[in-house]
Parts: C-alpha cells; structure tokens; sequence
C-alpha cells in the first residue's frame, strides 16, 4: 500500500469521473487552462462521480464499471453555469448518468464518505481558488454566451489520488466496456 504522496502506508483513494467526448474534453480544459489559478491546477478537465473510495474495492470497482460501460454511452447536456463562490463550474444534466452514479453508490454504500452521499450535482469546473470578483466577472461572461447544448460521455474512470494529482487506474468505454485512453 501507499499514502496520498506515493510513500509506504496507508491506501490512496479512488476518484471515479465521467470522460468526456474529445470536443467537450478540449473546450472545458481550454478553459480551466485559461482561468484556473496555474499553481493550483493539478488537474484537467474532469467531471467526477465519486471522490474517494477505498483502494480496497479497486478490483471490485473497476470490474463492475466494465459491465455497466458494456450499455450505449448516456445522453447528457450542458444546461448551465454555477457559482462555486470562488470559481465557476459548467453544470450537467443526465438521467442516465445519474442512474448509473445511483448504481455504484448503491452497491459500495456503507463505504461511500459523506461528500459521496451527498446529493450529487454534476459539474464541470473551469475556474477555482481565485479572487471572489474575479469569479464572478467570469460567470457574467460565459453566461453571456451560453446556450444550453448536448455533450458527449464517451467513457467511465477511475483515478488513484495521489495529494493533488491523479493517477489513471483504468477507464473504459461506453459502448463496449473496453478499455480506452483517457484525456490528457
């Protein structure tokens, strides 16, 4: 096992995120690339499920998200923008998505930390950790140009966390279950 920095110890956990289509992936990450503190992006572009499950479950976890990427990729939209106070997220709508979340929290429920039982809002983040002002000047402006839209989930991973950065574990594809590669 090793800790949250890659040391002997304790188990890293396990982020699992929704991929996005490459045209979504591109235009979301251009954007966190563009407003995100640089010294604060570790990350890329990401649309998450789950934000920390024990390693434990890792083998478990990553054969059933195989079966369920097995079914057609879910139809999802953009129907917004939110304010996270300090930042800005696009926000997602998707029964199907939704329904496969509810799945997976079903079957690791007694494992699931409060933030994962929480009511799940799915989002986007292009913008955090800045300047409330500065936050707010960029939600008024993507709002300005913002039209409601379809986006592409073309796969399902999971991620070990490393303190900051992620690591891939495995993605796989909707359609298929296959494994894929995932972006960035």
């Amino acid at each position: 096992m090793i800790d949250a920095l890659g040391a002997p110890g304790r188990a890293v956990p396990l982020i699992v995120t929704a991929l996005m289509g490459d045209a979504d992936f591109s235009y979301f990450d251009g954007l966190r690339r563009r407003h995100y503190p640089a010294d604060r992006n570790v990350l890329r572009a990401h649309l998450t499920l789950f934000h920390h499950l024990p390693m434990s479950i890792e083998h478990e976890l990553s054969t059933h998200i195989r079966q369920v990427t097995k079914d057609v990729a879910p139809q999802a939209s953009l129907i917004g923008l939110m304010s996270l106070g300090r930042g800005v997220a696009f926000r997602v709508r998707s029964d199907e998505l939704d329904a496969i979340r509810a799945d997976i929290a079903d079957r690791f429920a007694p494992l699931l930390i409060p933030q994962d039982k929480a009511g799940w809002r799915p989002h986007v983040t292009v913008q955090n950790k800045v300047d409330p002002p500065l936050a707010r000047t960029l939600l008024a402006e993507l709002e300005l140009g913002f039209q409601p839209r379809p986006m592409q989930i073309s796969g399902l991973a999971v991620w070990h966390y490393l303190g900051g950065p992620w690591q891939l574990s495995g993605a796989w594809r909707f359609g298929s279950g296959h494994p894929m590669r995932a972006p960035g």
